[in-house]
């Protein structure tokens, strides 16, 4: 019995939790964008538990949080994280941002953003957060 084999989740020598992120890790190097790879866990409550944002990207100081599930328990977490530490940035990139956070419902998770205060794109960085920003907010 053959096997199928897996795509690698691996680019560059880092090995990554998905292909998405490998994705999103090549077009920051193809961009020549400098990052860093789940460089820093956060604490929060409840529980104590541990947060570790994908990807830093320090000439801008900001997290770059890679979704292609977006669940309620994720949603909860980021919400519960900003408030416990506000002066962290952290903005996503989705595989499609137009996906309906629930089965019925009319949010998708970019309106989620939009009224969470949260900053997205779909599939890559937006070009606007290389731009124009003060790096040290």
């Amino acid at each position: 019995m053959s096997r199928v084999k897996q795509p690698s989740r691996r680019a560059a020598g880092t090995k990554y939790r998905s292909n998405f992120e490998v994705s999103v890790a090549g077009d920051l190097v193809r961009r020549g964008i400098t990052f860093q790879y789940e460089p820093d866990a956060y604490e929060y409550v409840p529980n104590p538990t541990t947060y570790t944002p994908d990807f830093y990207v320090p000439e801008h100081n900001f997290y770059i949080e890679t979704k292609g599930f977006f669940s309620p328990e994720d949603r909860t977490k980021h919400l519960t994280f900003r408030k416990q530490h506000p002066n962290i940035d952290i903005r996503f990139v989705f595989m499609n941002s137009n996906t309906k956070i629930r089965k019925n419902s009319k949010t998708t998770y970019g309106d989620w953003c939009n009224k969470k205060g949260f900053k997205y794109s779909d599939r890559t960085i937006n070009d606007e957060w290389l731009v124009g920003e003060n790096k040290d907010d």
